[in-house]
């Protein structure tokens, strides 16, 4: 078929895992939202997983976080992902991703993600020992903030004024930043 076949099927696909999640969209039902018999979305794709893989992007956008300075960086990545404006490109894929999580092939692309987005680029700014391992935590840190909001909704967090969570979970992301005494 077409490439406008694929690009609607893709499109589709998109809007409803993002809205509704991996296990509640269905092959069916994307096909059906895009007018097409469900054969051409395997067709096109080969699977579920594959379609969502190809569709649900969470590469995270932490390179402006990342510029500047390592002083106050911390507040600066968690400042990004409270931010609303990002909700459609950060929190959104990955509530969908970590939903999906069951699957090894989106856990996978996941943590790569968060490798190449941020762990890796953080680590290569770090200086003093386990700069890796500590820009992994960062990440991981970050994650938890995620889970926190997209996930377990946690009323807490969604309710404090987002210049506190970024002024003390920024301060807590920033001890990694700088490596241990002695």
């Amino acid at each position: 078929m077409s490439r406008t076949t694929r690009d609607v099927i893709a499109l589709e696909a998109r809007r409803q895992f993002m809205a509704q999640g991996y296990a509640a969209t269905s092959v069916r039902a994307v096909a059906s939202a895009a007018g097409i018999d469900p054969a051409l979305v395997i067709r096109h794709f080969g699977s579920k997983e594959q379609l969502f893989l190809e569709t649900v992007d969470v590469g995270g956008p932490f390179a402006p976080a990342l510029d500047g300075p390592l002083e106050g960086l911390g507040e600066r990545l968690v400042a990004m992902v409270l931010d609303d404006r990002l909700a459609g490109v950060l929190r959104t894929p990955y509530r969908a991703m970590i939903r999906a999580t069951d699957s090894a092939a989106v856990r996978e692309r996941l943590v790569s993600a968060m490798e190449a987005t941020l762990a890796r680029p953080l680590a290569a700014r770090l200086e003093g020992p386990d700069a890796d391992l500590r820009a992994h935590l960062v990440a991981a840190q970050v994650g938890g903030l995620l889970e926190a909001l997209v996930i377990l909704e946690d009323q807490t967090v969604l309710g404090a004024d987002p210049v506190d969570v970024a002024r003390l979970y920024g301060a807590a992301v920033s001890t990694l930043l700088t490596p241990p005494a002695g």
